[in-house]
């Protein structure tokens, strides 16, 4: 029971969340409006949906085609400032959103990437995503600012992965 808990906390929390909102909601307004809500929450999920199963589906393939521990020479604990460089390197250049990003972090922990790469794989997808800055910040903002950010975020990944990789926390990438 405690590693159901554990593993399904994060929707265990969401879904208690949820069903609150929904009885206040109705409470409120009545049927109509939670209706209405469950309603666009179907939309969204259908909208979501391909998304998701293509980002599973890109994982479950490259996890058949990397043999684990494949990546611990490039990504691993004893890859030093090369495997965080590597992560940074890659998480910059993953196209998409979460649905293919968090996916791939795990194909990566299970093909021999440390916590410190993953960590490093992760913030450099979310602050230095190649194609955020051509699609948004260069059009939107201008290639000086666009720059600027560029290389004063640029490093964050490898320290935080630094970080990461000497943090006392003991962690296992789920299987």
């Amino acid at each position: 029971m405690t590693a159901f808990l554990r593993r399904h906390a994060s929707l265990l929390l969401i879904g208690s969340i949820a069903a609150a909102s929904g009885a206040a909601l109705w409470r409120r307004d009545g049927a109509g409006a939670l209706g209405a809500a469950l309603f666009h929450a179907w939309e969204l999920f259908l909208f979501i949906a391909p998304s998701l199963v293509a980002g599973l589906v890109l994982a479950a393939a490259l996890r058949q085609l990397m043999s684990p521990g494949a990546l611990a020479r490039w990504m691993g604990a004893d890859s030093g400032w090369f495997g965080l460089a590597v992560a940074t390197l890659a998480g910059a250049l993953t196209p998409g959103g979460p649905m293919a990003a968090f996916p791939l972090v795990l194909v990566l922990a299970g093909a021999g990437a440390d916590r410190g790469a993953l960590v490093a794989y992760i913030l450099s997808w979310s602050l230095n995503g190649f194609q955020k800055l051509l699609v948004y910040e260069m059009p939107l903002l201008g290639p000086d600012f666009a720059i600027l950010r560029t290389l004063l975020t640029l490093p964050m990944p490898m320290l935080a992965g630094w970080i990461a990789r000497r943090l006392p926390i003991a962690w296992e990438a789920p299987k």
